[in-house]
């Protein structure tokens, strides 16, 4: 039987956290949810935590496009949904989800999203990333992007380029339907901006984001970024 909702979940030396992940997902799994694990390579033992925790681990080429392209490859749902490993998915994602995708004119969507972390900034910071996204139909990553596998097939699935690969995909399905903005919200770890400053990664990825759309090559954005 085919399951609900696959849930794609892209890794790289995530062992500290795959476990807790994997663990918040076994609601959804009893649901009928499919939860695959793309390892990208991995050294620290992420493949041998997460195997006990999902349906499928596989181990494809580096890269987070090209891992949840492999992954999206092996799964048997409809629906698929990226989730990010340090991202978590509120507890009626399932029934959410099912009640949007009813409308035959929605194929694809994302959630709200909550940034966990004690900066009290970092509350603006998510909504103003739940503002925009509604205005510009662009999702991100952290909003764990759900589409119909068909429409995801349709568009070559995620362009597997090192960076931008969440804008990118926006781009070309929103040529096609607008995304379905769900208010559930989804918590994502907020150690990026902790680590680096908040302010100081607002500023990186404003212009990382302004250098995309003006043309640079994501190649070049991504040796930025690191």
């Amino acid at each position: 039987m085919a399951a609900r909702l696959s849930i794609v979940v892209p890794t790289l030396n995530e062992a500290q956290r795959i476990v807790s992940c994997l663990q918040g997902l076994r609601a959804l799994r009893k649901q009928g949810a499919e939860l695959i694990v793309a390892d990208g390579g991995s050294t620290d033992g992420t493949v041998v935590l997460a195997r006990p925790w999902a349906d499928r681990v596989l181990v494809s080429p580096r890269g987070r496009a090209k891992q949840m392209n492999a992954g999206a490859s092996a799964a048997t749902a409809d629906v698929l949904l990226f989730l990010h490993a340090d991202t978590q998915l509120p507890p009626d994602a399932l029934a959410a989800l099912e009640t949007a995708l009813a409308d035959a004119q929605v194929s694809w969507g994302r959630f709200d999203v909550q940034i966990d972390g004690s900066p009290p900034l970092l509350k603006v910071v998510a909504s103003l990333m739940n503002l925009r996204s509604r205005w510009s139909r662009i999702a991100t990553g952290d909003q764990a992007i759900f589409v119909r596998r068909d429409m995801f097939q349709r568009i070559g699935g995620f362009p597997e380029q090192p960076l931008m690969e969440d804008i990118e995909l926006s781009k070309r399905l929103r040529r096609l339907s607008r995304p379905a903005c769900l208010h559930q919200r989804v918590v994502t770890s907020g150690r990026r901006w902790e680590q680096h400053g908040v302010l100081r990664t607002i500023g990186l990825m404003w212009l990382l984001r302004a250098l995309y759309w003006m043309g640079l090559p994501a190649e070049r954005l991504a040796r930025m970024y690191r």
